[in-house]
């Protein structure tokens, strides 16, 4: 296999992105100006803060540790040129492994304080059924997905990774997963923005068309993604092998994604300003490293068709 043909642009794409990943989770472990933080609160929200941000620590090493071997892994690949099929399955449930625990880690403690002054906090001022609806959506559920549906769906994908038995389960449920993480980010956002516009005004967005735009991006440009996602999902959920699935499709998904953060990063580059929104999707964001996905989604849109999705013979161009 001569080299032109073995680093193909998707290859190239995929290796960027597992970097990205590796170095934001480096990064994330080893920025230490959290320590302390909680000094700048006093009574039970003291503790609260000191509680999130020890777990925290300590869930974001699992990420670092999945980002290793991830790392480790692509950078064998491509020195030895190979990889066993064994070998591919046992790193990707190890590292999905870690990210679900990562994903508990993180965000169970915030989860647990978010309800638990839900119902026994505000809902002594206010029992109301709006005010409760309110404050579930807004700040409960987008923790609780994070901290428990997530991890779920990621261990049923553990669980269905298994070489010895066919790949139908294992791809049903990575485009769930894959649906869930959009569903999931298009919840968070929206709620943020809300909150945002609630102590800015409206005047933030109608005097900063870039503010506008990352609204309608983020309530209603990732629900679109969502449901299309949803719907490749439901198309594809009984592929036995990954060319069954279109990977034009799932690269659309992966790139239109990957945009979506690398848009509101490069906002803020451009037209600074700070906010409730900046310092919860930039200060506070896990998941940075999506800003690479659309090195991995590019070359995905110009894989040809497969014979067994369109029962011609096509080549597929990487």
């Amino acid at each position: 296999m001569s080299n032109d043909k073995f680093f193909s642009p998707l290859k190239i794409g995929l290796f960027t992105v597992v970097l990205a990943y590796f170095l934001f989770a480096l990064h994330q472990t080893f920025t230490l100006s959290w320590i302390g933080e909680w000094n700048r609160y006093t009574g039970s929200l003291r503790f609260e803060i000191y509680f999130e941000d020890v777990v925290g620590f300590v869930g974001i090493t699992f990420r670092l540790t999945a980002g290793i071997i991830a790392f480790s892994a692509i950078v064998s690949y491509f020195l030895r040129k190979r990889f066993s099929k064994a070998a591919m399955f046992r790193i990707l449930r190890l590292i999905l492994v870690l990210e679900a625990i990562f994903w508990m880690l993180s965000f169970l403690p915030t989860a647990y304080f978010e309800v638990r002054d839900l119902f026994f906090g505000g809902a002594l001022h206010d029992s109301s059924v709006s005010f409760v609806l309110r404050t579930f959506t807004l700040n409960a559920l987008p923790v609780l997905v994070q901290s428990i549906a997530l991890p779920a769906v990621l261990l049923t994908l553990v669980y269905k990774l298994n070489p010895k038995k066919t790949l139908n389960g294992a791809i049903r449920w990575a485009l769930i997963a894959g649906t869930l993480y959009i569903v999931f980010y298009w919840l968070l956002t929206t709620t943020i923005w809300i909150q945002t516009v609630q102590v800015k005004g409206m005047t933030y967005l109608t005097s900063y068309p870039q503010n506008l735009l990352s609204v309608v991006l983020s309530a209603f440009g990732l629900l679109a993604l969502g449901f299309y996602s949803g719907a490749v999902t439901i198309k594809y959920r009984n592929a036995q092998k990954p060319n069954q699935v279109d990977l034009r499709s799932v690269g659309a998904i992966i790139f239109f994604f990957g945009m979506y953060f690398l848009w509101n990063y490069l906002t803020w580059i451009y037209f600074g300003g700070w906010s409730s929104w900046y310092a919860l999707f930039l200060g506070h964001n896990e998941d940075l490293w999506v800003l690479s996905l659309p090195l991995l989604g590019i070359p995905m849109l110009f894989i040809g068709p497969s014979t067994e999705t369109t029962g011609e013979s096509q080549p597929q161009t990487l």
